[in-house]
């Protein structure tokens, strides 16, 4: 049973330079003396969008390290990544009353942006520090009981030489076999509960 799982995301991976070999370091982080680690290719299992969420939270059950790979599309998660998010994260199971099948695990975000660094400053073209796009992520893994890790993110993807690629791959690698085991986490906590009262989602929904 897999104690890592990297969710990966990315509408149009053929053309990927970044997230390719993001994926293939995660398997060879498997491969080689390292965790079990599961990769799901989103795309690939569901390219008519349809979810098996029944499926996707079995997946999630047995892993203690939950990553989302994927690129930055509009400061958010590509389209069928939100998609499993709204359906697999469910009211009950993930979060709300009963919900708490993923609270104590980790969730570590890997991502890639278009824009260099420097693009997210305020003086920059994307005008907010990068931090602040991941907001959301953040509240996510604090509504369902998870902690989160500090994200590992790759920017100005597009201009990336070989030799920074495989540099980034290879500390993917190192990061998921090092996992639990990172110094930068051994102080970190699980945010304060959010708990989601019963009465908050009436039957009918919104």
């Amino acid at each position: 049973m897999a104690h890592i799982l990297v969710l990966a995301a990315h509408p149009q991976l053929e053309h990927s330079r970044v997230t390719r070999t993001l994926m293939r370091a995660a398997a060879r982080a498997h491969r080689e003396h390292g965790p079990h680690i599961e990769v799901r290719d989103l795309y690939a299992l569901y390219p008519d969008y349809f979810i098996d969420t029944a499926a996707e939270q079995a997946a999630l059950a047995p892993a203690r390290l939950v990553v989302w790979l994927h690129p930055v599309h509009w400061y958010s998660m590509p389209p069928l990544m939100k998609l499993w998010l709204d359906e697999v994260f469910s009211f009950g199971w993930a979060y709300g009353p009963g919900g708490r099948a993923l609270c104590g695990k980790d969730l570590w975000l890997v991502a890639s942006t278009g824009g260099p660094a420097t693009s997210y400053r305020p003086d920059g073209y994307n005008r907010y520090f990068f931090d602040a796009f991941l907001h959301p992520c953040e509240q996510t893994a604090a509504l369902t009981g998870m902690r989160w890790l500090p994200p590992l993110v790759l920017h100005g993807a597009h201009q990336v030489d070989e030799a920074a690629l495989a540099e980034h791959a290879e500390l993917l690698i190192d990061r998921l076999q090092g996992w639990p085991d990172w110094p930068e986490i051994a102080s970190l906590q699980a945010a304060a509960p959010c708990d989601v009262p019963a009465d908050a989602r009436p039957a009918g929904g919104a």
